[in-house]
C-alpha cells in the first residue's frame, strides 16, 4: 500500500474520481488497503433499467468491477495500475432502481496476477456476485 498511488490520491481529493465511478454514483464506505477490502455504495439510476424496469446486468457487472478494482487498487504502489483481465458475474435476483452496496476483496495477490471476488447487495439481499482476474502493470503516460 502506497499513499502516493493514484487510488489514495483520488481518495484524498487530489485527483478526480474515474468518470465510470461517477456515472455509477460510487461512494466509498470503507477501504482497507492492508487487507485488500473495499465497500462501496452505488446509485441504481432509472437510466440503468431494462424494459422490465430492473437494473440492466451490464451496469451491475460494472458496479462489481468498480468494487473489486478499488480493493486491489488500494494495495498498489505509486505508478502501478491493475486492469481486469477476466470478469465472471452471476446474477442472483433482479435489482431495482435505488441504492446498491458492493463488497470487494483481494483473494490472492501475486507479483503480477491477482484474484478478486465481490458481491452486490440491495436491501440486504444478494443481487449479484463476481470473481475477476487482474494484472499489475506500470502506468504509462
Amino acid at each position: 500500500m502506497d499513499k502516493q498511488s493514484f487510488f489514495w490520491r483520488i481518495m484524498a481529493g487530489e485527483l478526480p474520481p474515474p468518470r465510470a465511478a461517477q456515472t455509477l454514483g460510487a461512494v466509498f464506505l470503507h477501504v482497507d488497503g492492508e487487507a485488500g477490502l473495499a465497500e462501496l455504495q452505488f446509485d441504481g439510476k432509472p437510466e440503468f433499467t431494462n424494459p422490465a424496469g430492473n437494473i440492466q446486468g451490464g451496469f451491475l457487472a460494472a458496479m462489481l468491477d468498480d468494487t473489486m478494482g478499488p480493493a486491489l487498487a488500494a494495495t498498489l504502489k505509486q505508478g502501478e495500475f491493475a486492469p481486469t483481465l477476466n470478469l465472471n458475474v452471476s446474477f442472483h435476483r433482479a435489482a431495482v432502481v435505488g441504492v446498491l452496496t458492493g463488497k470487494g476483496r483481494v483473494i490472492k495477490r501475486g507479483r503480477d496476477v491477482c484474484f478478486l471476488a465481490g458481491e452486490l447487495f440491495q436491501n440486504g439481499e444478494l443481487v449479484a456476485s463476481a470473481t475477476a482476474t487482474a494484472i499489475v502493470r506500470a502506468m504509462t503516460k
